[in-house]
């Protein structure tokens, strides 16, 4: 199964939702367009929307621990959300919510970062 990657720009955060299969086939292309899209957006802070990702692998973690590089760096803030179960486990594992922030969805998210849409 493929990736399939939608950005929406809200007023001071870039929501990045995923669907599909997040591994070492995807992770590159994903990399470089959210990248691309952080650069462009000059947004402060990054949603990433986890609702429709059924599956992902260290090689998504790398590249998910390396968007919250990149927005911290700039002193944002990045928030991660509706996290599938599968996926969910792989963050507990990995201990990814000891760095990065988690909400139920992006309503909550939003609110986390004192973002209105």
């Amino acid at each position: 199964m493929s990736l399939q990657i939608e950005f929406e720009q809200g007023r001071r955060a870039l929501i990045v939702r995923l669907k599909g299969e997040l591994d070492h086939h995807t992770a590159d292309s994903v990399k470089a367009r959210m990248e691309e899209a952080i650069a462009k957006e000059h947004t402060p802070h990054l949603i990433l929307s986890l609702k429709d990702l059924s599956f992902m692998d260290s090689s998504g973690l790398g590249v998910i621990l390396g968007r919250y590089k990149q927005i911290t760096g700039k002193g944002g803030k990045m928030v991660v959300c509706d996290v599938a179960p599968a996926v969910y486990r792989l963050f507990e594992l990995s201990g990814m919510f000891k760095i990065v922030s988690i909400q139920d969805n992006e309503r909550n998210a939003m609110s986390s970062l004192e973002v209105a849409l």
